[in-house]
């Protein structure tokens, strides 16, 4: 098995001392976090696209770029990268000089994304999302693929002959598709061939797993290999502790405000307790021992490869947040990685020949 950390970058007070750092201490927060996920072996880190409060997540390339600086090995992922909002030319652009920056180690989960500010700031609706984020990336994996393009679609102006700058490093970069519940975005991921990642954060397990195994039927359904499909999924929130008590503890006041913020936008929480989310959810708190069963449990109903954590401490302290992803590394991680086979997640790209 494989592990990233991923945030969205909220922007909130801390849950428990109540302090909200500036927009720029929040950045340097995250950066230095997906330093800490390359020293402590974590396989990669994600950031996401938002384009509304709480998050400032509005521009994964540019953070992403600044992490590549920072770092050696580490893969690093979009979650999502939301194509339906994007003309998929200037998208391409970005992610290749990202690609060429970071040497290759660029993983996209693409996804239709959501929130009003879609409408707002973007007009796209729900009447047309599905068919933008299709069309979109119907033409950017051709960007990667093909030195010059003749395409046109409903979205964006044809294009003829086109030549786009630079050039990829990895030919292709791997395209990850992200799906909370949308058949959509399972039938897209099946078509083309392309692995896929399943939310598995807001309810139990079974909306989930019926998501994957459509998946894995449509999958054979287009004629691949059930053997070459590729799943990851995310978990609901993560610490861990040497007893599962010490977790729960400080685990608590992070869910109590989570409650709170539900409360507050008039949202009913599927999991009205913290014990009821531990034992149902895809949370993984509580000792390590238990962690390890938990995905073990999960991977039976999943078959996932891949799992997410949430890089954020939350309210917990720097320290406790350190200790935790520390002890995931130790003792979680080593045996997940035993237990649960799985390809590796680099790639290694071939450039393409500079033009004559």
């Amino acid at each position: 098995m494989r592990f990233l950390l991923i945030t969205l970058i909220t922007h909130l007070p801390d849950p428990v001392t109540g302090h909200r750092p500036t927009t720029t201490d929040r950045f340097r927060e995250v950066v230095d976090n997906a330093v800490l996920a390359e020293e402590l072996g974590y396989d990669g880190y994600g950031v996401g696209e938002r384009h509304e409060y709480p998050f400032v997540s509005s521009s994964p390339p540019v953070v992403l770029s600044h992490i590549a600086a920072r770092t050696r090995t580490i893969r690093l992922f979009t979650a999502v990268t939301t194509l339906s909002l994007l003309d998929p030319v200037r998208a391409y652009e970005d992610y290749a000089t990202l690609d060429h920056l970071s040497g290759g180690r660029l993983e996209l989960i693409i996804g239709k994304g959501n929130g009003a500010a879609q409408a707002e700031l973007f007009h796209v609706t729900a009447a047309d999302q599905w068919d933008r984020n299709r069309e979109g990336y119907e033409l950017f994996r051709r960007l990667w693929r093909e030195e010059k393009v003749t395409w046109s679609g409903r979205f964006r102006p044809p294009l003829h002959e086109a030549r786009v700058w630079p050039r990829p490093l990895q030919r292709p970069v791997r395209v990850w598709h992200g799906s909370a519940t949308s058949r959509e975005s399972v039938e897209l991921a099946a078509r083309w061939g392309d692995p896929l990642f399943s939310a598995n954060v807001t309810n139990p397990i079974e909306p989930y797993a019926e998501l994957v195994r459509h998946y894995r039927d449509r999958w054979a359904h287009h004629g691949h290999d059930p053997a070459d499909a590729l799943v990851g999924a995310g978990t609901a929130g993560f610490h861990t502790a040497p007893t599962s008590q010490e977790a729960v503890e400080r685990y608590r006041p992070i869910f109590d405000a989570r409650l709170a913020a539900f409360r507050r936008a008039g949202v009913d929480p599927v999991f009205a307790t913290l014990e009821d989310a531990v034992e149902r959810s895809s949370m993984l708190v509580g000792s390590p021992q238990q962690i390890v069963e938990k995905v073990l449990r999960q991977h039976e109903r999943l078959g996932h490869e891949v799992i997410h954590l949430n890089a954020d401490r939350d309210g917990l302290t720097d320290d406790q947040h350190r200790r935790s992803l520390e002890l995931f590394q130790a003792e979680v991680a080593p045996v997940l990685r035993r237990e649960i086979p799985s390809r590796p997640l680099h790639r290694a790209g071939t450039p393409l020949s500079a033009p004559a």
